[in-house]
């Protein structure tokens, strides 16, 4: 094979989608080429959609073809790829399946650039892909491949345990995904939302109790161990901080601007642990696709198609929240 082209969309300065075209020589031993079928619209492509970057991060597609290296995947076969993309392989973090933390990680956005899930094809490193189970579908696989392994990621790698009681802080786009993925994990799941409305809706995800956050105190009942915060801004921590046991545990999903403040008493007297959190390394990746195919867990979507118009469409009710929950970009037949 001597050369790939295939069709790419690129942020820009002003912010409109630029539909451009990328070049690849040959496919090297070890990468697999990728007829992409569906990608997942993530907040994290809202903040680089002025920037001259091929955008996506959570894509889905067709092998076409594999390197002469490659025997886990075969031509036909249903793939998927997260936020990374490479790493060294022999340093520490890499060694104990930290590889997230490698220092010489290639990730979205900081490698890479001229390829990504907006995209007609991609061309991969086999290692850094993942076997999509038959149980789920691609459009419901998109979202898995950032958001998904994120929040399984928190629960499984920080000892979230069955009958742990679990706090999600937002019904959106992370936290309808984290409702289920506790509440599968055998938790005692309790929800706190901007609102009423959701009340019906997260009892059926599997929530157990349901707050609205704007009442001037919650009454929950027995302690919570691990609160997740999966809204795009920070919360009232005097609110939250009163519900939560000794020991336990704040997990802060969602990347917002600005430094994190929260009262400082608590944490000491409480002994609290605020856990940084990030996309997952690939045998959590592995263990989530698996977790969600035997459970029936699957985002709320909405499909939009995979052009200039429907990327800017999408980004443009995203940014009024008007998703319900993640956004899937779906490549014409």
């Amino acid at each position: 094979m001597t050369g790939i082209d295939f069709t790419v969309f690129k942020g820009s300065p002003t912010g409109k989608i630029v539909e451009s075209k990328t070049h690849k020589e040959s496919l090297k031993p070890d990468e697999v080429l990728l007829k992409i079928t569906h990608a997942g619209l993530c907040g994290t492509d809202q903040h680089y959609k002025t920037e001259d970057m091929v955008l996506g991060h959570e894509g889905v597609g067709v092998v076409q073809q594999v390197g002469s290296q490659v025997t886990a995947f075969k031509v036909g076969d249903r793939a998927g790829w997260g936020f990374l993309h490479n790493t060294c392989g022999h340093c520490d973090e890499c060694l104990n399946a930290n590889e997230f933390f490698c220092p010489e990680r290639a990730t979205y956005a900081h490698s890479n650039t001229d390829q990504g899930a907006f995209a007609s094809h991609a061309v991969w490193k086999a290692a850094f892909l993942f076997h999509i189970p038959d149980a789920i579908s691609s459009s419901d696989a998109a979202p898995l491949m950032c958001a998904g392994a994120t929040i399984f990621n928190a629960m499984y790698s920080y000892n979230v345990r069955p009958a742990d009681r679990v706090g999600i802080i937002g019904v959106g786009g992370l936290g309808h995904i984290a409702i289920q993925f506790a509440a599968k994990m055998g938790c005692e799941v309790v929800v706190f939302s901007g609102s009423d409305h959701k009340r019906e809706e997260a009892r059926s995800l599997g929530a157990k109790e349901f707050y609205t956050r704007n009442a001037n105190k919650h009454e929950t009942g027995k302690p919570i161990k691990h609160l997740f915060v999966t809204t795009s801004h920070l919360p009232d921590w005097n609110l939250f901080l009163s519900v939560l046991a000794p020991n336990a545990t704040i997990y802060p999903i969602t990347v917002s601007h600005g430094d994190l403040v929260i009262p400082y008493t608590p944490i000491i007297s409480k002994g609290l642990t605020i856990q940084g959190i990030f996309c997952a390394s690939r045998g959590v990746q592995v263990k989530m696709l698996r977790f969600a195919a035997i459970h029936g867990i699957k985002p709320i979507t909405q499909e939009f198609p995979l052009t200039v118009e429907g990327i800017e469409e999408a980004m443009a009710k995203l940014d009024r929240g008007e998703i319900r929950y993640r956004a899937v970009l779906v490549a014409g037949r």
